[in-house]
């Protein structure tokens, strides 16, 4: 069992620690930037600990990066570096029509993204849902990490040639990167009159959570949580669905919405409100 000192938010950082705690000592959790003291006086005080990262959001300066070496901080990236660094890969590749997802074990460095890898593996069978896709890229880097940990001892005692223990190290070529953007609220509703449907099907999977897909339904603003879509509304009982025609002809029908200020429910419910 190694001892790790972790650090992250959100639900990337949920679903790997969660694998890493169940073979590892987690000696503590860094969440914000008040927390790097603390995380620097356990790592000097347990100079074997490893750091791992995942999706942390805060800039972490060479001096702390330096109590890590040789190995450095590893970070659980969800892309196939160099491609998509930054804060957005996962929604990023689902708004370009994307259906392969990837995560990428790399070293921390100064720069975005930019270390050498150490790990990548991509998938082509994943389910359309930002959560799944979430968890499954987490645990398959937190699982590589975990099995592989005993390894980076063994680096550690011979760091000249990273290669000879880990196959698929490499250094990323930066004039291929490519990266993303944070998300903003102006971003949240739909544009349906200029937007296929895929795309904006798309947008309401990669907008839950934040900013949140948005769309107005007889005056009224509405999140939508979940929907697919329908080439063809004519057979669809028209007083039970929430449509939205799309500018390819094709509709995006909304299964699960949530009005503002109310809780979440399915659209038939939210009709029935409507009409009493």
């Amino acid at each position: 069992m190694s001892s790790i000192i972790f650090f992250g938010n959100g639900p990337l950082a949920d679903s790997a620690k969660a694998v890493l705690e169940s073979s590892h000592e987690i000696l503590f959790h860094a969440r914000s930037k008040a927390d790097l003291e603390t995380a620097r006086s356990l790592k000097v005080s347990n100079p074997s600990a490893f750091g791992i990262l995942a999706s942390f959001g805060v800039l972490i300066k060479p001096d702390f990066l330096e109590l890590f070496e040789p190995e450095g901080i590893l970070n659980i990236h969800p892309s196939l570096l160099p491609a998509y660094r930054g804060a957005s890969p996962i929604e990023s590749t689902i708004l370009a029509g994307e259906n392969t997802f990837s995560v990428s074990v790399m070293k921390l460095v100064r720069a975005m993204d930019a270390g050498p890898l150490y790990y990548q593996v991509s998938f082509s069978d994943l389910p359309l849902d930002k959560s799944k896709i979430y968890s499954a890229l987490a645990t398959a880097g937190a699982s590589w990490i975990s099995k592989t940990l005993p390894v980076f001892e063994k680096f550690r005692k011979d760091p000249s040639s990273p290669e000879k223990f880990f196959p698929d190290y490499h250094l990323q070529d930066d004039n291929s990167a490519s990266f993303t953007s944070k998300f903003d609220k102006s971003m949240s509703f739909l544009t349906p009159t200029t937007d296929s449907a895929e795309t904006t099907l798309r947008k309401i999977i990669a907008f839950q959570n934040y900013p949140k897909p948005k769309y107005n339904f007889f005056n009224q603003d509405v999140i939508i949580l979940s929907a697919h879509i329908e080439k063809n509304c004519s057979t669809l009982p028209s007083d039970q669905i929430l449509s939205i025609k799309c500018a390819d002809g094709n509709y995006v029908i909304v299964d699960r919405l949530q009005p503002l200020s109310r809780k979440p429910m399915d659209a038939k419910s939210f009709l029935n409100g409507l009409r009493h």
